[in-house]
């Protein structure tokens, strides 16, 4: 197949990792409907007649397990064969584990964070140079309303997410002098598979009455939106000239990444003098 020039494909590239259901194939069919290309990635393309359907030669579907770091770098470069270059790369891939931070055996702790930030960082690893090369790209790093502050059962999912979200501050300035934008995405709740295919761990009952109460509050409390409305959300983060580091998705989100803020300042206020109190700078010690 000839590679397209840019000029002749003025239409962007976008790199979607988890692109077969859920956010990912919300994404994917935004960018499509959007008039641009896509390499769809995933570790099982089963929706891939679906997402092909009408847009064969503007979809490259790849079969990609993010943990296989080689693979990755694999991948990116058979998009960039195909396509000749990559506009915007949505990390999106991620799984979820639900247990107290006591009950997580090593392997299960290591298998959340495999996907949510090694995933992740292959890919971004693997993307940079050529978005270096163009003088151009934007990474979305899919992150999570576990980012804003952890909850109970949440530990595990939530520090894969914290950790996503420092490596990504430090990558968006390392790569903004290259015209390299990145942004960190904060969803609320939208109806995908995130906790149909959630897994568990093996529950200790010393803590039964703390899943009584979470499960108490999630069927009285629980309205998750159409990943259409992430998707749009999304393709006007990807249409911005000045993309912010940082987008909350959903109002629920919004409020709480205030809420979850001013406590935190709240009780930095009020431990002002112990902080201040533990720093007097002295000369080197010889």
């Amino acid at each position: 197949m000839t590679t397209p020039s840019p000029s002749a494909s003025p239409s962007r590239v976008w790199l979607v990792t988890g692109a077969s259901r859920g956010l990912g194939l919300a994404f994917a069919w935004a960018a499509l409907e959007a008039g641009d290309r896509v390499v769809a990635a995933s570790r099982s393309m089963t929706e891939t007649p679906y997402l092909l359907a009408g847009y064969e030669d503007r979809v490259l579907p790849v079969v990609l397990d993010v943990t296989d770091r080689a693979a990755v770098f694999t991948a990116v470069d058979e998009a960039v064969n195909h396509f000749g270059r990559i506009d915007v790369v949505i990390n999106n891939a991620g799984n979820m584990w639900s247990g107290a931070v006591e009950e997580f055996t090593e392997q299960e702790a290591r298998d959340q964070f495999e996907v949510n930030f090694y995933g992740a960082l292959w890919v971004s690893q693997a993307v940079v140079p050529q978005l270096r090369r163009q003088g151009s790209g934007h990474i979305i790093q899919i992150s999570s309303i576990g980012a804003l502050g952890a909850f109970p059962t949440t530990g595990l999912y939530s520090a894969s997410k914290f950790a996503l979200e420092g490596m990504s501050e430090a990558l968006a300035a390392e790569v903004a002098p290259f015209g390299v934008s990145v942004t960190i995405v904060q969803p609320g709740g939208y109806w995908t598979d995130l906790y149909t295919s959630m897994r568990f761990t093996s529950p200790d009952e010393d803590y039964a009455p703390m899943r009584q109460e979470l499960e108490r509050q999630f069927s009285e409390g629980s309205v998750d939106s159409a990943p259409e409305l992430a998707a749009q959300a999304v393709l006007a983060l990807a249409d911005s000239e000045k993309p912010p580091l940082r987008l909350l998705l959903g109002s629920m989100v919004y409020d709480l990444a205030f809420d979850i803020s001013r406590q935190r300042m709240q009780t930095w206020a009020e431990w002002e003098d112990v902080s201040r109190a533990a720093e007097h700078a002295i000369p080197q010690p010889g």
